[in-house]
């Protein structure tokens, strides 16, 4: 019987209320829980537990790709998520756009700088059978 349902990674955050501004007003997650600087975020099936770093342990600015989504449609994510990305900083979002690995992605620059990515496999067009 399977146990595992789903990785929720630890971001270490330099203002947990500014990511959680982030996460739940731009990103559309729901905070189930939260206590002095300490939140689990979810939405659907990924989670996220934020940690508010102490004396600076978070570097902003590090522009690192660091959390990964994998997603059934990005472009209909993309749509859903446009009009509170439109409100973030110009080049805070690149995509969606397909790369030369096979993945469609959308590229999310969190208040910390850590990148949050939603990707996609690009499936080949079928070739139709004549």
């Amino acid at each position: 019987m399977t146990q595992f349902e789903q990785v929720t990674p630890f971001l270490h955050v330099p203002d947990l209320q500014k990511a959680l501004d982030f996460f739940t007003d731009i990103l559309g997650f729901t905070v189930p829980f939260r206590q002095d600087g300490y939140a689990y975020i979810h939405r659907e099936t990924v989670g996220f537990r934020l940690l508010e770093a102490e004396g600076g342990e978070a570097a902003a600015g590090r522009r690192r790709f660091a959390y990964y989504i994998d997603v059934r449609d990005v472009d209909a994510l993309y749509e859903a998520l446009k009009p509170k990305l439109d409100t973030l900083p110009s080049g805070d979002v690149h995509g969606p756009a397909d790369k030369p690995y096979g993945q469609r992605e959308l590229l999310v620059l969190a208040p910390d700088g850590e990148l949050i990515v939603f990707g996609m496999e690009i499936r080949p067009a079928e070739v139709a059978k004549a």
